[in-house]
């Protein structure tokens, strides 16, 4: 955890998000506190599910005093729908793998193995993410 953070540090000090901390004489780094805040404020959007661009964008608009909230929520937003569609990738891949758990029956002594047939492209089973839909499909 301590080493994301020290990357984190430079590269947000490294694209002008803060100023680079001063070293002790014991060598430990010394944050000034708005760096500290800054850092959480990081890790927050991180927990979010931001990406390190989406949060340089949520910064600038932090330290933008003339900012409108309604663009603070329309990354907001973007990031709810990106969030909504992962679980409905998850959900379909859930099932899928829940209908070829379920058509395993051989309890592990038959060498056939209905979830590797389906992963094979050339077998009968045909396993298939469809982005348009979100969902897979999967045809035993």
């Amino acid at each position: 955890m301590q080493a994301s953070i020290s990357r984190l540090c430079a590269t947000t000090s490294a694209a002008g998000c803060f100023r680079s901390p001063r070293r002790q004489g014991s060598g430990y780094r010394e944050y000034e506190s708005d760096t500290v805040r800054m850092v959480r404020f990081i890790k927050r959007a991180q927990e979010l599910g931001f990406t390190l661009s989406e949060i340089a964008d949520l910064i600038r608009l932090c330290k933008n005093d003339r900012r409108r909230s309604a663009e603070v929520r329309a990354l907001a937003t973007a990031k709810l729908e990106d969030i909504e569609l992962k679980i409905k990738q998850l959900g379909g891949m859930r099932q899928a793998l829940q209908l070829l758990v379920e058509e395993c029956a051989c309890g592990g002594k038959a060498p056939a193995c209905p979830i590797i047939e389906a992963l094979d492209d050339s077998s009968e089973y045909l396993v298939t993410l469809k982005p348009a839909r979100n969902r897979i499909n999967v045809d035993i």
